[in-house]
């Protein structure tokens, strides 16, 4: 099987290149909803504080909770259409709708009112203020595209454990990687180079304007066309089953029981039900293996919320041009898509029992143990570490004076691809592993559960992080070069003709935190756990 592993069967190429595009569709409200919409929050509402940003991170929660339905997505489905067509086409139809709806409020001021003033000025009526903008209205319609997005999600992994064949099954997790960086990048990273004003007058137009190439209303009219179209292919041009993915040779007697997972299991049998599935469910949270992963998921993205979530909006506030910090994101994109590939055959070649491992150094050995399937995860986890601890450095080095210089616009490139890249290693390593030990009966869910233990690592303690950020910061009145305590307020310290200056800044207090927190989990706790894990037989990850 170590041959085979190492390379993409052909007849798998069709249904990879499918997943990617489904993953794709995933990527692009997730781009918005993680990136785009807190950049132009932080950029153009100059007052957002990062505890509203924290209450906008709420829309991201149904990657968290998505659990709860993933049984009925599993298990309740159309017979002609197929068990997760039947789930696919109609939630991507409905989220290309409600895309391009969105993208007319926002173009007529409805929703966000002021983001796309440049581009119809014949709605000006100000610029965007916190006054006009309602962060709860905007969390609530974002939460319910979330949770389309989620359940697609769902369905698509699911989907990826039957479509593919045994020898290509690990390149899952690469399709993922390569289709949700490509759809996060274009709605993000992209998006917001192209949106700028400023980076087309500078790189694009020799006629200067007032208003970049397309509108986050043009483009989330574009974004719903690309649901539809996409969905419109899978329906016409796709089936349930590949008929060209080989049967699967059935367990030989001198296979080890361990290492064998039999992918010729029948995942559409008769007798999973609702209640069968939601069984099966809690009968998977029982297992102690799955019960030491969900702690690992549960703390382990903690060291990391402070710089992935307030890093670049750090920038931001002191000066850096969302453009140029577009650019230095959209860099990293190209890197994401060649490294994705070669991490998936990195977590791929760890978990070969029958290829020899050469034994790492005392170094190695110290900072990630052995070598098994889960060491490119443990190497990505100390990345993302040391990225964090870069962040405070790059927020502290800002120039006094507001002008970039080369060697600063390096560093934050730097900053970025390491984390970035280290991100890549870790969500890549996770999924392989996921593929790995996932019972195909149950498939959908168990990597539905798996994947959602992930997510709610990241999720849960970002609005705490945030809101920390604001409690640890300090500002103070000075007029006449005095500090004026009784004007504890901006507006009165303006009003006052006094400077609202910022004594302290929380950031730092919080990443240290973070990264400390961080530190002592992954020496003490993570690092032990993930060896012990890795080492585990398959069956001890099924529960039938």
């Amino acid at each position: 099987m170590g041959d085979q592993a190492r390379q993409l069967a052909e007849h798998d190429k069709r249904p990879f290149l499918l997943l990617v595009m489904l993953y794709f569709l995933q990527g692009i409200p997730i781009g918005l909803t993680f990136g785009t919409v807190p950049f132009l929050l932080k950029s153009m509402v100059k007052e957002t504080t990062f505890t509203q940003l924290g209450l906008f991170t709420m829309a991201t929660y149904p990657y968290s909770l998505k659990i709860l339905w993933s049984p009925i997505v599993d298990s309740m489905y159309n017979v002609k259409i197929g068990r997760r067509r039947s789930w696919i086409i109609p939630v991507q139809l409905v989220s290309g709708i409600i895309l391009w709806i969105i993208g007319i409020g926002v173009s007529r001021n409805v929703i966000f009112a002021g983001v796309d003033n440049s581009f119809h000025p014949e709605n000006v009526s100000g610029g965007v203020t916190a006054s006009k903008l309602n962060i709860t209205t905007l969390t609530a319609i974002f939460f319910i595209l979330i949770t389309l997005c989620a359940t697609q999600d769902i369905a698509v992994d699911g989907w990826a454990l039957e479509i593919l064949s045994q020898d290509s099954l690990s390149y899952a997790s690469t399709a993922q990687t390569i289709g949700l960086n490509t759809g996060y990048f274009l709605s993000f990273t992209i998006f917001l180079t192209f949106n700028s004003s400023h980076f087309m007058n500078k790189y694009i137009r020799t006629v200067p304007q007032e208003f970049g190439l397309i509108s986050l209303g043009g483009y989330l009219q574009y974004a719903g066309i690309i649901y539809l179209v996409i969905t419109i292919y899978v329906i016409w041009c796709t089936s349930e089953r590949p008929t060209d993915i080989p049967v699967l040779p059935t367990k030989k007697s001198d296979e080890k029981v361990d290492d064998f997972i039999d992918y010729n299991v029948d995942t559409n049998p008769s007798h999973m039900s609702l209640v069968n599935v939601y069984r099966s469910f809690f009968e998977v949270l029982k297992l102690p293996s799955v019960q030491s992963l969900m702690g690992i998921h549960f703390l382990t993205k903690f060291a990391f919320q402070c710089n992935e979530g307030a890093t670049n909006l750090k920038l931001l506030e002191r000066g850096f041009k969302r453009e140029d910090l577009a650019i230095t994101v959209l860099i990293d994109f190209p890197f994401e898509i060649i490294f994705g590939y070669y991490v998936a055959k990195w977590s791929n070649d760890s978990s070969l029992s029958s290829r020899p491992m050469t034994r790492p150094n005392a170094l190695t050995r110290a900072l990630v143990g052995e070598t098994g399937t889960l060491t490119p995860w443990l190497w990505g986890f100390l990345g993302r570490l040391t990225a964090a601890f870069m962040a405070s450095i790059l927020i502290a080095q800002f120039p006094t004076d507001g002008l970039i210089t080369k060697k600063y616009f390096v560093m934050v490139i730097l900053q970025h691809l390491l984390g970035s890249f280290m991100t890549t290693v870790q969500f890549v390593g996770i999924c392989a592993f996921h593929t790995r030990i996932a019972d195909p009966v149950i498939g959908g869910t168990y990597m539905t559960l798996l994947n959602t233990l992930s997510n709610l690592g990241g999720t849960w303690p970002r609005f705490f992080v945030l809101s920390m950020i604001d409690r640890f910061t300090e500002h103070h009145c000075i007029h006449l070069g005095r500090i004026m305590s009784e004007h504890s307020e901006e507006q009165s310290c303006i009003a006052i003709e006094g400077k609202w200056v910022m004594t302290q800044d929380g950031f730092f207090i919080t990443n240290a935190f973070c990264v400390t927190v961080g530190c002592l989990l992954y020496f003490g706790f993570i690092k032990k756990k993930a060896q012990q894990l890795q080492k585990l037989p398959i069956s001890s990850w099924q529960c039938h």
